[in-house]
């Protein structure tokens, strides 16, 4: 069914774009609801990464999982508008030796995924960027680096950061 969904988006046909968006909307919303401040900014970046997915279906290699391809478009759809925004964001400078670890002894099991999503959003941009791509994403700080055009010591300044004040939130929310 995928296969002649993605065979009619290469044709450029309106009901299979449809078809592939429907299938994958909640998939691309729970990755750019980790980006963006709210969740209409998150809809307007998986619109921006459907856009590109219908762009450029030609360059996707049917012999490979579609869903790994379009989670890589719309990481990098988050990352661009990042990009976009920063000109806004104050980033800060590397803190020499604070590694400050985001304790399990923290965590609360009870929260749920909306008010987890919650928290991250009231993270500024920079930090939440780093920690989706640090904690979420699995990538090292040095590629994070290269994505954002930061240096290794402010991804690393920003991931601890991120953690501090989602331990502050979680503390001021739950304990």
């Amino acid at each position: 069914m995928l296969a002649d969904i993605l065979k009619g988006c290469r044709k450029h046909r309106r009901e299979s774009q449809k078809e592939l968006y429907e299938m994958f909307y909640a998939y691309g919303m729970s990755i750019t609801l980790r980006y963006a401040d709210s969740r209409n900014q998150a809809a307007a970046v998986l619109n921006d990464a459907f856009m590109k997915v219908f762009e450029n279906i030609r360059s996707y290699d049917t012999n490979r999982d579609f869903k790994p391809w379009f989670r890589r478009i719309v990481i990098n759809t988050a990352i661009n508008q990042y990009h976009k925004d920063r000109k806004r964001l104050q980033m800060t400078d590397p803190l020499s030796g604070e590694d400050d670890l985001f304790s399990e002894e923290h965590i609360i099991s009870g929260i749920s995924y909306d008010e987890l999503i919650g928290m991250v959003q009231e993270l500024s941009p920079a930090y939440r960027t780093v920690f989706n791509l640090y904690v979420i994403e699995g990538f090292k700080h040095e590629e994070i680096a290269g994505m954002l055009d930061i240096s290794v010591g402010t991804s690393k300044s920003n991931l601890s950061k991120a953690k501090r004040n989602l331990r502050e939130l979680l503390e001021r929310n739950f304990i």
